[in-house]
This record gives C-alpha cells, structure tokens and sequence, in this order.
C-alpha cells in the first residue's frame, strides 16, 4: 500500500519530513532579502531618483541643441532651460503679481496675460525666494522636484491600498516617474505641486476620511483648474456609496461630511474666476484670458461648454473627420474604464477618471498642450502596471523614456516662431 501511495504521488515519500529533506527548498538571495526588508518607501525613493537621472540627461541634451529662443540665448543651462514656456508667466506672477487691467489687442479682444495661471505654485516659490534670497529658477525646480517625490510617495499608498499588490503598486509609480510628460517634474511648472494635491486628496477620498481633503481642495484649486472636476468625482462617489449602503454601510456623519466636500468644491472651482472678476473688474476676465489662448487655432469666440473639441478635431482634420475622432474618442474612453485592468482599481478611481475626462471635453480645446492636461488620468498607470511579464515592463518603460524624447522634441525645445506650447 506504501509503495502504491509513494507511485501516486510521483514517486516522492508521502511523509512531509522525507520529503523536505529530499527537495530542499530553494533559498532567497541575500540581494532578494534586503530588498524585500527595504522600507516601501525607500524603493520608492530609489526608483524616483534613478527616474529624475535618466530625465536629466535626456533635458540636458535638449538643451545643448537649444538655440537662442524669446527666453533664453543658445545652449542656456539646465536651470533657465527649465524655466521657459509657462515658467516665465510663473516668474512675472511672483515679481509682479496679476494685472488690475486686461490687455487688449489691436481687434479689441483680450489678449494672452497672466490671470489664466492660478497663484498657488508661485506664490510658494516667490515666498521660498522671499526667506531665503536665492534664485528663482532655482527655487521653482526644487519646489516642483521635491512635490514629485512626494506625489509619487502618495501614489505608492493609493496604489497599494486599491490594487493590494505591493509589487503592481511599485511599478505604477515607475511608470508614473518615467512617464513621457514626467521631465514637467522638474520643471518650473505647477504640475508637480497640483498632482501632490491630487493625489493626496484622491487618497483621502478612497479611504474615507473626508474632513482631511477640505484644506487640499483649497490649493489644489488655486494651484490647477480642479476643483469642478474634483466636486463632480465627490459627487459620483456619495451617489454611489449611497446606492451601495446596504452592503457597504454609509454612516450619517458619512453622507454629511461628503454632500460638504461636494459643495466646497464646487465653490473653490469658481473662487479664481471670481477673484480675476474682482481683480479686474470684468465679469468674464477669466475666460476671456483662456480664450485668448486658443484664438490662434479658430479665433475668438464664446465659451461653449462640450464644443471644444469638436473644433479642435475639425481644424485639426477638417470635416467631418474631425468630428468622427472625437466620437470615436469618446467611445474608446469609454470602453477603457470597463476593462479588467481598469475595474481592478475600484469604483472610485474610474470615477475621477470619467469626472476629469468630462471636464476637459466640457472646457478644453485640443493641442499641444492637451498632453500636459491630461497627466491628471495618472491613476489609470496602476492598470497598465498589473502585468508581471519582464519582457512587458521593460518594453512598456523604454516606450515612456521614448515618450519623454518625443515630447520634448515636440512641445518643450523651442524651434523659431513655435506653435506647439507644452
């Protein structure tokens, strides 16, 4: 009867002792074992700072090839590199604050100026600058460096806590730290600071503790346009804890502290366009300054929500190609947030996915800059990061350092009179 045991079972002992003893267990590398007792957020700490080497390098022989542009003269150094395009409307805002009049241009509309650049960023930076007497550019890189370190700190535990996969969570912020808009992390530009409010809020919100993200939305939304699209994912959520209260209990205290969230939100996403309001004495000063920007594609015109894109796909394309792309867009968006990958980042996420996605084609008008607009969808990383294949990772990470050469050959190296702002 052993022996008929010992053949069913391939041969081996069925006694558990023999069988260890014969098959002896291979043991992990010292390599392995110190990794696996690094602290998480020391791995995440290595793979931001080997991220921001690799992103140097690439910037710094941008800016070797850079000739002279309206910012700088040719070859600039890496500091006044990384503070062209938008970093100089940053700069003027901490000089100079924000114009008590809006310039007009020689057809009588308004013209391009500084009230479509929220003050959180640099007023930060120009308060830095203010105690410690250094440089500007200096300042405004650190600041944005330092916030994209600690975003994707943040980004590690959100990612930790919806994908419970401590090895998918430390992939997604490889691929939020190599991602082709990531060289922004260590520009003078208010991305970084936003994502950290973002993501910090995003994070409070998934694990319910409300009353923290109050004062995020206040900077968050001074810092990017936010706060609509942030009220409208409060709102999803609640709606969608209420429905599930049964199986997932949704306390009074719950719902209140929410429907609060929801409408402070809302109130902060319209507080910059009051204070140009107030600031200039135009009723619409603020979305005629965003106006300005786009009256190089399809001149001036009146905010029309949800028909941005629409133009854009049609002065892009022409019509009706350009209107089909948008649908088409719209559709694929939507199949996205209905895949495996994407489901397994809970309700939630796919939530700000869809409320962010929805603001933009409310209020955005596709170009260059459309890219950097988009880096707020960055949860959706966490889905392109459940694959464990070697192979799949590895191609997926050389496809974003690719990215990062394209973009700034693209949007951020200036070429003559260019067209194509980041």
């Amino acid at each position: 009867m052993s022996q008929q045991l010992a053949d069913a079972s391939g041969g081996r002992s069925s006694n558990p002792g023999a069988s260890s003893s014969e098959v002896p267990r291979r043991r992990p590398s010292r390599l392995l074992l110190r990794y696996r007792m690094t602290p998480w957020w020391l791995r995440v700490i290595a793979v931001f700072a080997l991220s921001r080497v690799v992103t140097t390098v690439i910037v710094l022989l941008f800016a070797r090839a850079q000739g002279a542009n309206p910012w700088t003269g040719p070859n600039p150094p890496y500091l006044s590199y990384a503070a062209i395009w938008d970093g100089n409307w940053y700069k003027i805002i901490s000089f100079y604050g924000y114009p008590a009049q809006l310039p007009i241009t020689a057809d009588g509309h308004v013209g391009e100026n500084a009230w479509a650049f929220m003050p959180g960023y640099p007023f930060l930076v120009e308060g830095i600058r203010f105690v410690t007497g250094a440089r500007w550019e200096l300042i405004a890189v650190t600041v944005s460096v330092a916030c994209a370190l600690g975003a994707a700190l943040v980004f590690y535990r959100l990612m930790r806590h919806v994908l419970n996969d401590s090895n998918a969570a430390l992939f997604s912020v490889v691929l939020f730290c190599v991602a082709p808009l990531s060289p922004l992390f260590q520009f003078a530009y208010a991305e970084s600071m936003s994502l950290l409010l973002l993501v910090s809020a995003l994070y409070l919100v998934v694990t319910r503790r409300y009353g923290w993200v109050f004062p995020i939305v206040v900077v968050m939304a001074l810092t990017r346009p936010s706060g609509l699209a942030f009220a409208l994912f409060v709102g999803l959520h609640l709606v969608h804890r209420f429905v599930v209260r049964r199986s997932d209990p949704f306390p009074v205290r719950d719902r209140v502290v929410s429907v609060a969230l929801a409408a402070f939100s809302a109130f902060m996403g319209v507080v910059w366009p009051l204070a140009a309001w107030i600031g200039t004495g135009s009723m619409t000063a603020y979305t005629d300054t965003e106006l300005a920007w786009r009256a190089a594609y399809i001149g001036y015109g009146e905010l029309v929500p949800f028909t941005a894109w629409f133009q854009g796909g049609n002065w892009w394309l022409g019509e009706p190609w350009g209107a089909i792309v948008v649908i088409l867009l719209i559709l694929g968006f939507t199949v996205f947030l209905f895949l495996r990958p994407v489901k397994r980042l809970g309700v939630d996420l796919r939530l700000w996915l869809a409320s962010y996605a929805l603001y933009l084609l409310a209020v955005f008008f596709p170009q260059s800059s459309t890219f950097r607009l988009l880096m707020p969808l960055f949860p959706a990383l966490g889905a392109l990061a459940l694959p464990r294949s070697k192979v799949y990772r590895v191609a997926v990470v050389l496809v974003c350092i690719a990215g990062q050469v394209g973009w700034l050959a693209i949007a951020w190296g200036v070429d003559g009179r260019d067209w194509t702002p980041p």
